[in-house]
Parts: structure tokens; C-alpha cells; sequence
């Protein structure tokens, strides 16, 4: 009988101020050869809480975007395989025994997929646009690398086969209304800085069209209104996301440049 060698995971987490999230996570991610966090200087307990886990690896960076960040926390792992989620995200024990069980088979895809379960205040949202949501979260480090031009929502490039995990991973996104609020007027206005750089010139069809169809697309064509209340609240901040961003662009556009002499 020939014995294999165990596969050995590396588990990355981006954080920044995450003390509600940090400590559900890592023990969620105990299973993993090694734990790899980038803050990015957090001024609550988030790594306070973290330093009292082992097998843990913190090192602090300047935020610039999404996808440098995770693409530097890409470059400290040691080990062939990767879990990269969010502190927001959680795994079942069920997902946590596929992936130790994907990652030992003989011939395994080079990313996997896995679907999320929305969790809006602790209750899973079952539409709006989010019944379909799955991402990247199981790679092989040498097969995949963050696209830099997507510096929010990052788009991971993988080189060679992706399949989907089985097991869903929850997503516990939504808190309450006025962190969702941040975090989308946040990611708009990063966006914006991916509109300019595909020099994206700003009109009535982005300020008033793009945002009307993302809250109409999720709240009637992806059933939110079965949601309730609930799904009113997260199209319309879906859809305030997307009016931010035109409306940065309009400003990094407009903002006067200063010449160098």
C-alpha cells in the first residue's frame, strides 16, 4: 500500500477592525497547517484577539486595494494550498471536511468554487440576487493570483481546471444597516477608481439608469421582494453602491491636476 502525503493548507484572512468577526473565524479555521493574517493597522482588538490563537502568522500593511492586499498575503503562504475568506465568513464542519478532502485527492482542480449563504442579522437571505452567489475561496497558490485591475469585488486568474464545492459557506455579511451602508459606499468609491482607469466618462445613464436596473434586476427579476423588508434594504444599497461610484468618478474626473515643473 503506498501511503500519500498529506496536502498541507495555508489559510489567509484580510482584516481590518474586525473584533465582532475575528475570534469565530479562526477557530473556524483551526483545521488549517497554518493561519496567515494582513491587518491593515486595525485600531480595535482585532489583533489583540488574534495573538491569543496559535499557529498564527499577523503581519500589518498599508491598505491601497482589495487585491494587492490579498495578493501580498498570497506571497507569505507556505503551503501548496489556499483558503483565503473573509472574517465575515463561516465554515461548517461539513465544508471544512470537503476541503481537507479535496485538497488529498489524487486529481484535484486547480480552484474551487463554493456557494454562500447571505445572512442578513443572523437569518439567511434567500433571494435578492444572492440565491446564485458563489466565489473562489479553495485555490492552489502556484494556479491563481488576484487580477490587480480589480481592486474590489477581485477577480481571482486561475490556470487550469475549477470545479464547485458541495458544502455552502456562510456569508454573514449583513449586520446591521449602518455598517452595509458603509461597507457599500466604501466599495463604491473604490469602483470608481477601476471607472477611471478604463476611462469611463460619467453620464445621465450612469448616474441614474446603472442604479435603477441594479435595484430593479435584484429586487424583481432576482425575486427580493420575497424577501420583504429585508430585500427592499439590501437592493436599495446594492443599488446606492453603484450611484457612488459614478458619482466619485465624476470627481476624481473633475478634480484639478497639478503640473509638475
Amino acid at each position: 500500500m503506498i501511503l500519500t502525503e498529506k496536502k498541507l493548507l495555508s489559510a489567509l484572512l484580510i482584516t481590518y477592525n474586525e473584533e465582532s468577526n475575528i475570534k469565530e473565524v479562526l477557530n473556524n479555521l483551526s483545521f488549517a497547517d497554518e493561519i496567515i493574517i494582513v491587518d491593515s493597522y486595525s485600531t480595535d482588538k482585532t489583533l489583540e484577539i488574534a495573538a491569543e490563537f496559535k499557529n498564527i502568522k499577523i503581519t500589518q500593511r498599508v491598505f491601497d486595494n482589495f487585491a494587492s492586499q490579498r495578493n501580498f498575503a498570497l506571497s507569505l503562504a507556505n503551503h501548496p494550498w489556499i483558503l483565503f475568506i473573509d472574517a465575515d465568513e463561516r465554515l461548517t464542519p461539513e465544508l471544512q471536511s470537503e476541503i481537507h478532502s479535496v485538497i488529498n485527492q489524487e486529481k484535484s482542480a486547480s480552484a474551487y468554487f463554493v456557494y454562500r449563504d447571505f445572512m442578513f442579522e443572523n437569518k439567511k437571505l434567500k433571494y435578492s440576487g444572492w440565491q446564485t452567489d458563489k466565489i473562489i475561496r479553495l485555490f492552489k497558490k502556484d494556479n491563481a493570483s488576484y487580477n490587480p485591475k480589480k481592486i474590489v469585488h477581485e477577480k481571482l486568474i486561475v490556470e487550469g481546471k475549477t470545479k464547485k464545492l458541495r458544502n455552502r459557506l456562510i456569508h454573514h455579511s449583513y449586520s446591521n444597516y449602518k455598517d452595509y451602508k458603509q461597507k457599500m459606499i466604501f466599495y463604491g468609491q473604490l469602483k470608481a477608481q477601476e471607472e477611471f482607469e478604463k476611462k469611463t466618462k460619467p453620464n445621465f445613464f450612469h448616474f441614474y439608469i446603472r442604479p435603477a436596473y441594479k435595484f430593479l434586476n435584484q429586487y424583481i427579476v432576482r425575486f427580493g421582494f420575497l424577501d420583504g423588508k429585508k430585500g427592499i434594504i439590501i437592493c436599495y444599497l446594492n443599488a446606492l453602491s453603484v450611484a457612488v461610484r459614478f458619482k466619485e468618478l465624476r470627481k476624481i474626473r473633475t478634480k484639478p491636476t497639478i503640473s509638475k515643473i
